[in-house]
């Protein structure tokens, strides 16, 4: 992969999605909406042992990186109908360039929506109580979740065959923070959903970001979150390797 080819299909997301606006709001301020709706509206009826908004933001931050994946498959899946394909290949644009551009563009949206996120959650109370190294820590975990699931929307882009599909296949990403400890603990969920939200990708980076943001001790979480981290990107670049060739060959 060209360097200098992929800072120009970079460069080239990004300007798509200045364009897109609608996309681009709806991603920065829907986790916000969200996180404000269950502070005030839901969170005096949950009992987390914390002030609920504490405990809410590690999962808003989890749904950020969904919202802001679920525009890279779109986007992915409307370059891969609209034509434009053929004159990369024409340019000599690898598929690898290609893609990306795409997953630098959404990790760059994610880091503004995260931005805005903390924001707004500062505003409302929420007090880290986490040193230098706990923040560069969380960081990272939020960091190599995101990249992870930006290629694995672009595969899910690669695979539909509509921008239609490709958006209704993200809103199943868009989901697992919801049967997680995101909201609610675990404990509190019928017996049968236990196994499924503690052995799902985004609980221990919902356990490792509160853990290490409050400085509170988080086990193996860290571990798990970039076990489960890199299994994903892993398999989402071969996936998107092998479903590139086939739509182009």
């Amino acid at each position: 992969m060209s360097e200098l080819t992929a800072v120009t299909m970079s460069g080239r997301s990004f300007r798509l999605a200045r364009r897109n606006i609608d996309a681009l709001m709806t991603a920065l301020m829907l986790p916000v909406m969200l996180m404000l709706i269950f502070v005030y509206l839901f969170g005096g009826a949950l009992n987390t042992g914390t002030a609920y908004v504490t405990y809410v933001v590690p999962g808003v931050l989890l749904l950020c990186c969904s919202f802001g994946a679920s525009l890279t498959a779109v986007a992915v899946s409307h370059d891969m109908t609209g034509g434009i394909i053929d004159r990369f290949r024409s340019m000599d644009v690898g598929g690898a360039s290609f893609l990306a551009g795409h997953v630098v563009a959404s990790v760059a949206r994610n880091a503004a929506s995260t931005v805005v996120v903390f924001a707004v959650a500062f505003l409302i109370g929420f007090r880290p109580t986490a040193g230098p190294v706990g923040w560069l820590q969380a960081i990272g975990i939020l960091l190599a979740f995101v990249i992870a699931f930006s290629w694995l929307s672009a595969a899910v882009g690669l695979a539909a065959r509509s921008p239609e599909a490709a958006d209704g296949f993200t809103f199943l990403l868009m989901f697992l923070p919801y049967p997680s400890s995101a909201f609610v603990p675990i404990d509190t969920m019928p017996g049968w959903l236990h196994g499924f939200a503690q052995n799902q990708p985004t609980t221990p980076v919902i356990e490792s970001l509160r853990g290490l943001l409050l400085d509170q001790p988080v086990g193996n979480s860290p571990w798990h979150a970039l076990a489960w981290s890199g299994g994903i990107l892993l398999v989402s670049i071969a996936a998107s390797g092998a479903l590139f060739r086939r739509r182009t060959s």
